[in-house]
């Protein structure tokens, strides 16, 4: 999504620019993961370019949350209306890139042996594009097939008649796990720690019903544009003006509407206030309880480690009911954890599971992982992952001082990893652009951000982090991964703004209009 945008606009602006991508055609995210289930869960219309009246005009988005498939769809339709390819050069993974002060430029050397200068690099790398897999002894002395959800093949993966693992309750875990719970002959869902998930309530988007949201898309994008998490969901305060019984009948309307509605339409104070988050906690778990006919099973579904909000929210489509077939069984790895692979299958230490597919819904090293698998080497030598060993350091998640001409879009310490992604992608290459217009205009060669403005905008990531009841929750918001060394449980790092995307926005704007202050262009 963002380098399209980002290839785009420098194409427009006629800077002599390439788009090197690792993979063998574009889509990003909607390339590489193509397991069963995967959609948005940003409402399509919100999720789609801006920039182009036209190609608002000519897309007719299939269903409110649209599927793989169609998200990949959708991107080559774009690439190709905009003549786009000529730009990009595929098979080309950067593995290192090395900054030569003198000649201000950097020195791009790739996994097929090839190389690149230029004066200016911009990363596209997106928060999740980098999987993580767990570490079990014997795992590769599993005979049948296994693989990350990332790594899911492009030819179809045989389901029927198959007994199945999945390793992992996170987003892609309970998307996989409903999509194939029906189709499967056993499946095995391997629990290490249960996450709040809400109905995504999608739909289908009837002829008559794209011709109004095409008729509304200014609203739509001016809705995204003012509200904290990018959506047209806007929170409410209030919480304490509101009897227990009027509470509830607004959970049970957001409940029922479509996407995070419930959690980004909700009462502001669940995301402050311990109070009001343990009665909304409590009443998704009754929701949880109501839809799970096991008792037992649904307590093991319900979260205890963290309220509701708190990490990630996952939204889902008959999850929960999943677990009533009787082909399926939940494996609670708090009580029996896993002990060993074998050629058969999983070893918990209360039984052993027989399986012929093992599905690592295990998720990724989010926000800086795709940064770390890059070999960057700023001035002196100096080593980004190493830099950024205990938390990234940015200013605006945009520029790391010490590392001139390294623009990123959507990078640490940005927005976009608290809102929804493509509303950040779009204010992130503008900025970019605009950054790079403005020194081409005056005839600069070298950008690189002050350490003290840096300091400063870390300063205010971590007050806005601060601020919110996740601040030490087990998730990414917070850059705990189990199996990332150095991102344990109790090792924070600010990753990502949390002051909304408005605030967000207004404060690179001005930093912009004031001849891009904290940075030093020369």
């Amino acid at each position: 999504m963002s380098g399209i945008y980002q290839i785009k606009r420098l194409a427009d602006l006629g800077v002599d620019a390439v788009l090197f991508e690792g993979e063998d055609d574009l889509g990003g995210t909607w390339y590489r993961n193509r397991y069963p289930g995967c959609r948005f869960d940003s409402e399509s219309y919100t999720y789609g370019y801006s920039f182009s009246k036209e190609l608002l005009e000519e897309w007719h988005w299939k269903e409110r949350f649209s599927s793989q498939p169609e998200n990949l769809r959708y991107l080559n339709y774009v690439a190709d209306r905009f003549d786009l390819r000529r730009h990009m050069r595929f098979g080309a993974r950067v593995e290192r890139m090395d900054w030569d002060d003198a000649a201000r430029r950097w020195n791009l050397r790739f996994a097929n042996g090839g190389s690149h200068s230029a004066r200016f690099v911009v990363t596209s790398l997106g928060p999740l594009s980098a999987p993580t897999m767990p570490s079990y002894e014997g795992m590769d002395e599993f005979e049948g097939e296994a693989f990350h959800t990332f790594f899911w093949p492009k030819e179809p993966v045989a389901l029927q008649g198959r007994r199945v693992g999945v390793i992992g309750t996170g987003a892609t875990g309970i998307q996989v796990i409903a999509e194939i719970a029906d189709k499967v002959a056993e499946l095995k869902v391997f629990q290490r720690r249960p996450n709040w998930s809400t109905p995504l309530n999608n739909s289908t988007i009837s002829e008559a019903e794209m011709d109004e949201i095409r008729d509304r898309y200014e609203e739509i994008f001016a809705n995204c544009a003012a509200s904290p998490g990018g959506f047209e969901h806007v929170p409410r305060w209030g919480f304490w003006d509101r009897t227990a019984d009027e509470r509830r009948a607004l959970w049970d309307e957001l409940y029922s509407q479509s996407g995070f509605a419930i959690l980004a339409a909700n009462f502001a104070e669940i995301f402050f206030d311990e109070v009001a988050n343990r009665e909304v906690s409590e009443y998704i778990a009754d929701r949880i309880r109501g839809r799970v006919d096991d008792p037992a099973v649904a307590e093991k579904l319900i979260p205890l480690d963290h309220g509701f909000g708190l990490q990630r929210l996952p939204l889902e489509t008959d999850y929960f009911e999943a677990y009533n077939l009787p082909n399926v069984e939940l494996i609670d790895l708090r009580e029996t954890p896993i002990e060993r692979f074998t050629p058969a299958g999983i070893q918990t230490s209360g039984t052993h599971y027989d399986l012929d597919l093992i599905v690592y819904a295990t998720g990724f090293d989010a926000i800086t992982g795709a940064y770390d698998r890059v070999q960057i080497h700023g001035v002196d030598g100096t080593s980004l992952s190493e830099q950024w060993r205990d938390g990234p350091s940015t200013y605006i998640g945009v520029l790391s001082h010490g590392f001139p001409n390294l623009l990123m879009v959507a990078g640490p310490q940005s927005v976009s990893g608290s809102t929804n992604f493509p509303r950040a992608i779009e204010t992130g290459v503008e900025w970019v652009t605009d950054l790079v217009a403005y020194a081409l205009d005056h005839g600069y060669s070298r950008i690189e951000a002050d350490a003290e403005a840096e300091q400063d905008w870390v300063a205010e990531v971590i007050r806005a982090h601060e601020r919110m009841l996740f601040r030490r929750s087990k998730g990414w918001f917070t850059g705990y991964n189990s199996n990332v060394a150095g991102h344990e449980e109790g090792r924070v790092r600010y990753q990502a703004y949390f002051g909304g995307a408005p605030r967000y926005r207004a404060k690179i704007d001005a930093i912009a209009a004031d001849d891009y202050r904290g940075i030093t262009l020369e």
